[in-house]
C-alpha cells in the first residue's frame, strides 16, 4: 500500500522541539503509538496501554501497559514511560498540546506494568490528548517506538516502508515472523499536486492532509467523485489579529473588518459544500452557554458593508491598509481575492503576505484536538485583550467541571467583545481514497491511521 500524504518528506522528530506536519505526524502514530490511539472513527483505542480506569472523580487515569517492545526490541517498561510523558509536558516544551496539559500535576510508576495520571483538575477529555501523535511515546536515543509499524531496514529514507511490527501479546507470534508484502506501507510526503498526480495515475492507494489551499487542484484531475472524500473536521478557520496598534487598536474598527467578509461568497468560491461560520464556538461543547453570536449577523450582507463602511470612513487618520498573512496554494489565492474584494469594497486596502511574515492578520487553520471550547478559545486568542485573557486562564484554572464551564461561557462572552478572532469557515479537510481501502472512515479529527485503512493491516 502505498500512502502520499501532503507536506515534507516524514521524518521522525521531537514534537517538544519541532511542530509537526501530516507525513511525520503519520509516521510518529505508526511507529511510535501513544498509551492510546485513534481508531479509524476517530474514537479512542487501547495503545500501549491495554486498558485503563479513572477514579476519583476524573482526578486519577490509572494505565494498564501491555507487553511492549522498543525499535531495538528491548521491553517497555513504566519507568520510560512515565519519563517520556513527563519531557513532553514539561515547561519550555514546544509541544502544541502542551498549554492544554496543565492540569496534569504528577505521573508516577505504581507498578511495572502500570502508571498513574494524577490531575490537578478535571479532564474528561484527556485521553483524545493522548492519543494524538504529538504525544507518541517516543524514544529519542535510540529513536523508536513501539509500533504498530516499524521502518523495515532496508527501507529508511525520505519514504520509508513500514512494516507491521512483532507483537507479543497476539496468540499466534511466530505467524508474525513472516510477513506479507501486503502488509507493508509505503508513506510519502509530498506537494499537494504530485500527490493527487500519483493517485490519478493509480500509483498511490490514499491521498492524506489535503486542505483548502490544495483542493482546487482537483478540478484539474479526473479522479472519481467517489474517491474524494470530505472529513467533519472541528476546528478553526478564520483570521487572527496579530497586531493591535493602529486602526486595529479600536474595537469598532475590528468588528467593522469582520462585518465586511462576505462568508458565503468566500467558501462557494473555493468548494460549494464548505460551510460558512461566524462564531468561534461551533456548538456548546463544554460551556454553560450557547456559543456567542456577534450582533452583526442579525443584518444581511448588505446592510453589514454599510455598516463597516460607515466606521472606516470615522477613521480620522486616513486610509487603512492591512497585511493578511496567509500560506501557499491555489485556494488560499481564491481566499485572498475574496478578502480582498470584502475589504475593498469598505475602503480597506488588503495586501497578500506570506504565512510567517509581519502582517495585522493572519490565518488560524486548525483542528480541534479534542471536544473542550477552551481549546478554540485559547487557540483563537493569538493576540486578544487583558479581559479576555484573564477569562479563559481562569477557566484553565477552575476546580470542577461546573464552575469550568461558567467560566468557559464568561470566556467566549469576553472573546466576542473583544473581536480579536475573525472567524470565517469550519477547517475543509480531504483525502483521495482507493475503493480497497474499505476501513477509511470520516471523522471530526479528519485522521486516519494507517493501521486502520485495510483488513489485514489491524
Amino acid at each position: 500500500m502505498v500512502v502520499s500524504a501532503i507536506g515534507e518528506p516524514p521524518r521522525v522528530a521531537d514534537p517538544r522541539r519541532t511542530l509537526l506536519d501530516t507525513p511525520s505526524r503519520l509516521l510518529i502514530d505508526s511507529t511510535a503509538q501513544g498509551l492510546v490511539r485513534f481508531d479509524a472513527a476517530g474514537q479512542i483505542e487501547p495503545g500501549l496501554a491495554e486498558r485503563w480506569i479513572v477514579i476519583d472523580g476524573g482526578m486519577s487515569y490509572i494505565f494498564r501497559l501491555r507487553e511492549g517492545d522498543w525499535g531495538d526490541g528491548t521491553p517497555v517498561t513504566a519507568d520510560q514511560v512515565v519519563a517520556i510523558l513527563k519531557r513532553q509536558i514539561a515547561p519550555g516544551s514546544r509541544n502544541p498540546l502542551a498549554p492544554f496539559l496543565t492540569a496534569i500535576d504528577e505521573i508516577v510508576v505504581m507498578t511495572p506494568q502500570v502508571i498513574e495520571v494524577r490531575l490537578a483538575r478535571p479532564r474528561p477529555d484527556l485521553l483524545k490528548l493522548f492519543a494524538q501523535p504529538e504525544l507518541g511515546l517516543l524514544r529519542v536515543t535510540p529513536t523508536g517506538g513501539s509500533g504498530p509499524f516499524r521502518v523495515a531496514p532496508h527501507g529508511r529514507g525520505r519514504a520509508p516502508l513500514l512494516r507491521p511490527a512483532f507483537d507479543p501479546n497476539q496468540a499466534d507470534p511466530e505467524d508474525q515472523r513472516a510477513t506479507k508484502p501486503e502488509e507493508d506501507v509505503r508513506l510519502i510526503g509530498e506537494r499537494a499536486a504530485r500527490a493527487i498526480a500519483r493517485f490519478a495515475n493509480r500509483d498511490s492507494d490514499l491521498v492524506s492532509g489535503g486542505s483548502f489551499a490544495d483542493w482546487p487542484l482537483l478540478a484539474t484531475t479526473r479522479i472519481a467523485p467517489g474517491n474524494v472524500r470530505i472529513d467533519p473536521a472541528a476546528g478553526l478557520f478564520g483570521l487572527a489579529i496579530v497586531r493591535r496598534d493602529g486602526f486595529l487598536a479600536e474595537v469598532t474598527n475590528r468588528e467593522a473588518v469582520a462585518e465586511a467578509i462576505d462568508r458565503t461568497a468566500l467558501t462557494t468560491a473555493i468548494a460549494p459544500a464548505w460551510d460558512p461560520a461566524d462564531r468561534i464556538l461551533p456548538d456548546i461543547l463544554d460551556s454553560a452557554a450557547l456559543p456567542q453570536v456577534p450582533a452583526w449577523t442579525l443584518l444581511t450582507q448588505d446592510e453589514r458593508r454599510i455598516a463597516a463602511r460607515q466606521k472606516i470612513a470615522a477613521w480620522p487618520e486616513g486610509p487603512v491598509t492591512l497585511r493578511i498573512a496567509l500560506p501557499n496554494g491555489p485556494g488560499a489565492t481564491l481566499l485572498y481575492a475574496q478578502i480582498a474584494g470584502s475589504l475593498i469594497a469598505v475602503g480597506i486596502t488588503p495586501q497578500r503576505v506570506e504565512a510567517d511574515a509581519d502582517a495585522e492578520l493572519a490565518l488560524i487553520d486548525a483542528v480541534a484536538p479534542y471536544d473542550s471550547a477552551r481549546w478554540y478559545l485559547a487557540t483563537a486568542c493569538v493576540l486578544c485583550g487583558e479581559t479576555a485573557q484573564a477569562a479563559i486562564d481562569a477557566a484553565r484554572e477552575a476546580p470542577t467541571l461546573a464552575e469550568r464551564a461558567r467560566r468557559i461561557a464568561v470566556a467566549d462572552a469576553a472573546m466576542n467583545a473583544d473581536v480579536a478572532f475573525i472567524p470565517l469557515a469550519r477547517p475543509l479537510r480531504w483525502s483521495l481514497v482507493s475503493a480497497r481501502l474499505q476501513q477509511w472512515q470520516p471523522n471530526t479529527r479528519a485522521w486516519h491511521p494507517l493501521n486502520r485503512l485495510r483488513a489485514d493491516t489491524n
